[in-house]
């Protein structure tokens, strides 16, 4: 693996589950919030942090399948699922933290089995490259 893809998942890392600049790790944060208020909009009119987190599932199971190469989650098919209807009965949020936490695991593991050259591939159904993505 080269130097920069380790600098992205040593990045990745420190802000899903380590020592950001910025503050607390992003699992740290999701496993303090209570699960009795993440359906609730915030003003009536945000969207509420269930709807958050399904949505950052779905880009980050995205990238996912776009490292995989797989023609499985294409952009129509993903699009559909972003800003989904959430039935809080089913998007629950202990599987919906494991299931980001799943698909951030997955990233790291396919990132470390690239080299650099992927970073200037162009992302199947976008218009931009891999460095785009994941750095976004």
């Amino acid at each position: 693996m080269d130097k920069e893809l380790q600098s992205i998942i040593k990045d990745l890392q420190t802000v899903i589950n380590g020592e950001p600049w910025f503050g607390r790790a992003v699992y740290e944060l999701l496993e303090e919030i209570d699960p009795a208020h993440v359906a609730d909009h915030p003003g009536n009119s945000g969207h509420s942090l269930l709807e958050l987190l399904y949505h950052m599932i779905t880009w980050t199971e995205f990238t996912v399948k776009r490292l995989e190469e797989s023609k499985d989650m294409n952009a129509a098919e993903t699009e559909k699922l972003d800003w989904r209807t959430i039935n809080p009965a089913i998007h629950t949020w202990k599987k919906g933290v494991a299931a980001f936490r799943t698909a951030n695991d997955q990233i790291i593991e396919l990132l470390g089995k690239k080299n650099d050259s992927l970073l200037d591939e162009k992302v199947d159904y976008r218009t931009y490259d891999f460095r785009t993505l994941l750095h976004g």
